[in-house]
This record gives structure tokens, C-alpha cells and sequence, in this order.
């Protein structure tokens, strides 16, 4: 076969890619009709180029995904570990580089083991399941202009659908365990995601009340075409929501599963190996994909006041995305873990109820300015200073009333004079050995 017969066509179409005068990083539509453009030219049916764009659009969202999981250890560890006056990984490879590495590979070199007792396919499956929802979340994500992999119109309710699933993986790792710490675990664990689902759907209802819609990308244009972040219009929707998704990330200080001075390991004490991997793995994912979701909802995504001309947008999302992980790294770094009726009290007590105010404020808001007529020019700045002051009396108010009772601790020394313990015989350490060491 000749050169000439080849005809070079993958080499043209590489070089298109890299040096294509309408090739764009700031715009990922480009890369999408280059490969329609090509795919066509090439004899693919019509079905098969969504198929294969689809495909590659999943790729590049899972290799983000493994590249970001593997980072994000050295970044929490490195961070952490300046906030608490200690260096964190800083031998293997420069600058503790390659530690991650190290560690992934000596958890692949672990034995696997599995309780005898245990359903096997349930036991398997827990991690795998656990893992998923993390990764699907991504789809519904806008990275860009025109760069989303599955533009839903009720993209929002798909994200609480799938964050939903992690209740049923872990009552699946804990049941399937058979081990009563890992059931303890997961029944803990149960009770604070029902607890705190009700504050995150309530606390979104007021952004898709505000924007209109439930689609990702529509609320990402609401904030630019009206040239605000809504955590600036939802200041309190944004604390609620950031609350009560750490306690469902599992992360401190929430991490009420594997507090080991009370019940061991939490739902995966009895993982090993790749399976302890996957729960390790999927909540390292689970942090990016929500720290991916608040700077959609409320950091406007890839718009950011006209930057996204100059520099391309899904740099500027990543950016936000590790500016809002920070937080989450902040938190674990310097807040002690909650006692379990800390947790689900702050959740009934506070939240949800502070989340339904929001909803009513915010209803009423958009009321006035469907009615008046008015334009968003003058709306929008009123709703700014209304709902910051609201935040800000609403905290005052937790803060001075509710947080003492919330705390609950002991003001004066309690004594238990009147406590009956019966007294033991006093007993000789012959006596003891003779009886054979029992008393």
C-alpha cells in the first residue's frame, strides 16, 4: 500500500485540530464541528457522530475526574497540614509529589477480604454504586459556552436524584458487611442524608425560583445577563446548601461514620484493598463534583464578568471549582467533628427551617418583580441588600439564642450521690487463683 493510497486523512485531521484557523480553547462548540466536520467526511453515519462525540465527551470528563482525584490527596494533605503547623507528604518526589502515587499503588497491592457470612454480589456492589453518582453528576455540568455533555432542562432535579443513590450504597456497604459497627455506621450515616435532604432541596428551590429554570447552563446565562453571582442574591441558600452538602460528603466536620472512638471504620470497616479504594476514591470525586455544582449555581459557573472573552471558560470553572473545594479543605483543617444530635439537630432545627423562609422570602421577591414591571436594574440591587440583611439577622439570631441551647454543655459539675453500687466482695489474690481465675 502507497502513501498516496493512505491518503494521510487522520494526519490532516490532526494537524486541522492543532493549527485549524477556527480552532478555539476559549469555545469547546469549535472542537465539536471539527469532529462533525470530519466524521462526515469520513463516511460515519449520522447516528454514530453523536455516539463517538458522546463517548469522547465522557473520556475527557473521566480523565478529569482520575487526574483531579489523584491531586486532590497531595493538595488536602499539603493544605491541611499547613493549617495544623506540619509539613504533610513531602518525601516521595519533589515536594511530596508522588506520594499519591505511592499510596495508590501499595492500596492495589492489598488483599482483598471478604467476610465469610457476607452476600458477595451486595458486598461488591456497595463501592461500585457508591462511585457512580459522583462521576454521572459531571454530565449535567456546564464547562463552557456551548460545552456540556448532556443539557437537561431538569438538570438540577438529576443532580438531587443522583446524590440520592449514596443512601442506598451505604446501607448496602453496612448491611451486606455483617458486622453491627458497619450497620451502626450506615444507620447513622442513613438518618443524617434524610436529615439534610430537605435543607438542600429547599435551600435550591429559591435559585430555580430566582432563575427560572432547572437546566444548569440557563441559570450559569441568568447570572450573566443580569451581571450577578447569585450568592449574591441567595447569600443564605448558599450557606445552607454548602452546610448541609458537607454533612452528606461524609466529611469533618460530619464525618459521624468513621468516628473510630466510637464505632470503629464506619459503614466500610470491613473493606479492604481496591473496595476501601473505591469508598476512599468516590468521596474525594464526590467533593469536586459539588464543589463543580456550587460554582455553577452560585459563582456563575464559566461566566465571570466578562473574563470569559479574554481567558477560556472552563478555566475560570476549574478555578472556581478549586477556589469553592478549598472551603471544603479549610473546614476539615480547623472545625472539631459534631456529636450525631449536634448534626441532626442543626439540621431540623436550623436549617430546614431557615431554608423554608428563604423559599417564601425569595417567592415573594420574585412576585414583586413579576408584577411591577420594573427592570432588573433596579430589582436586583434591592434584592441584594434585602437578602444579605436577612442572612445576616438570621445568623445573629442563631447565633445569640439558639447555638447555647444547641451546644448543651454542663454549666455547673453534676454528682450522682444517690447512684446504688453494689459492693463487690473483697477477694484475696489467692482466693482468686485458687478458684481458677474467676472471681
Amino acid at each position: 500500500m502507497t502513501l498516496n493510497a493512505l491518503r494521510l486523512i487522520p494526519m490532516r485531521s490532526l494537524l486541522d485540530l492543532i493549527t485549524g484557523y477556527w480552532w478555539d480553547l476559549r469555545d469547546f462548540s469549535n472542537l465539536t464541528r471539527m469532529i462533525y466536520k470530519h466524521l462526515e467526511d469520513w463516511g460515519f453515519p449520522d447516528w454514530s457522530i453523536y455516539v463517538i462525540s458522546g463517548l469522547i465527551g465522557t473520556l475527557g470528563i473521566i480523565a478529569f475526574i482520575g487526574g483531579v482525584a489523584v491531586i486532590n490527596i497531595w493538595v488536602e494533605r499539603r493544605v491541611v497540614g499547613r493549617m495544623q503547623s506540619r509539613l504533610g507528604p513531602n518525601r516521595l518526589g519533589p515536594f511530596g509529589l508522588l506520594q499519591p502515587v505511592a499510596d495508590a499503588i501499595k492500596l492495589m497491592q492489598k488483599e482483598v477480604l471478604q467476610p465469610a457470612s457476607a452476600p458477595g454480589l451486595i458486598y461488591t456492589l456497595a463501592p461500585i454504586a457508591f462511585t457512580v453518582p459522583g462521576i454521572a453528576v459531571f454530565a449535567v455540568v456546564p464547562w463552557g459556552r456551548h460545552a456540556v455533555l448532556a443539557s437537561l432542562d431538569v438538570g438540577l432535579l438529576y443532580i438531587l436524584g443522583m446524590s440520592s443513590l449514596a443512601v442506598l450504597s451505604v446501607f448496602m456497604a453496612g448491611y451486606s458487611s455483617n458486622n453491627k459497627y458497619s450497620l451502626f455506621g450506615a444507620m447513622r450515616v442513613i438518618a443524617m442524608l434524610v436529615s439534610y435532604e430537605i435543607p438542600i432541596v429547599a435551600g435550591l428551590l429559591g435559585v430555580v425560583l430566582f432563575a427560572g429554570t432547572m437546566d444548569l447552563q440557563g441559570i450559569v446565562l441568568f447570572q450573566e445577563e443580569n451581571w450577578a453571582f447569585m450568592v449574591m442574591l441567595q447569600p443564605l441558600a448558599f450557606l445552607i446548601y454548602f452546610f448541609a452538602i458537607s454533612a452528606e460528603l461524609n466529611r469533618t466536620p460530619a464525618d459521624i461514620a468513621e468516628a473510630e472512638s466510637e464505632i470503629v471504620g464506619g459503614y466500610h470497616t470491613e473493606y479492604s484493598g481496591m473496595k476501601f479504594g473505591l469508598f476512599y476514591a468516590a468521596e474525594l470525586i464526590n467533593a469536586v463534583s459539588v464543589s463543580a455544582i456550587i460554582a455553577t449555581l452560585f459563582l456563575g459557573g464559566w461566566w465571570a464578568y466578562k473574563l470569559d472573552e479574554l481567558v477560556p471558560g472552563w478555566m475560570i470553572f476549574i478555578g472556581k471549582v478549586y477556589g469553592v473545594y478549598f472551603l471544603f479543605v479549610w473546614t476539615r483543617g480547623t472545625l472539631p467533628r459534631f456529636r450525631i444530635d449536634q448534626l441532626l439537630a442543626f439540621a431540623w432545627k436550623w436549617l430546614t427551617p431557615m431554608a423554608i423562609i428563604n423559599v417564601v422570602v425569595v417567592a415573594a421577591e420574585v412576585l414583586a418583580w413579576e408584577e411591577s414591571g420594573w427592570s432588573a436594574g433596579f430589582w436586583i440591587p434591592v434584592f441584594i441588600a434585602v437578602n444579605g440583611a436577612l442572612t445576616g439577622a438570621l445568623i445573629f439570631g442563631f447565633v445569640k439564642f439558639f447555638a447555647p441551647k444547641f451546644q448543651r454543655f454542663p454549666t455547673r459539675p453534676r454528682f450522682y450521690p444517690d447512684i446504688d453500687v453494689p459492693s463487690l466482695p473483697a477477694v484475696t489474690g489467692a482466693e482468686f487463683m485458687a478458684k481458677g481465675g474467676q472471681a
